[in-house]
């Protein structure tokens, strides 16, 4: 099944100078083998392709279940140096659930499972 990044987890984003950092951290144990297989570099960077001009670096974080990605040269020049609209990369977390990827059969009962009332 495929499903966006926003079905399986949560995110949060800010700055450093002029490297966006965001952190995608998974709702359930069970998804997180599933964004360490498909959550790439390669694929952040194509996502973030005409923004993020530098390397992508990612760091695991399994006792959290989480996943931390550093997009260098993406904010242009960073805080008081860009013209950027949102030159904190505030937003890159909330741009980031927006991929989509391949779920198991087996996880997506547990997407398509839950209560609507109590995940948003």
């Amino acid at each position: 099944m495929r499903v966006r990044l926003l079905e399986i987890a949560h995110a949060r984003s800010g700055d450093k100078g002029d490297t966006a950092n965001i952190g995608l951290i998974v709702l359930r144990p069970e998804f997180y083998p599933v964004i360490l297989e498909s959550v790439t570099c390669e694929r952040v960077k194509r996502h973030f392709k005409g923004i993020c001009r530098g390397p992508v670096a990612r760091f695991e974080l399994a006792n959290l279940g989480a996943l931390n990605f550093l997009l260098h040269e993406c904010l242009g020049g960073g805080g008081t140096l860009s013209l950027r609209t949102d030159a904190q990369g505030k937003t890159y977390g909330a741009a980031l659930l927006r991929m989509e990827i391949e779920v198991p059969d087996e996880l997506a009962r547990l997407i398509e499972a839950r209560d609507p009332e109590t995940t948003r």
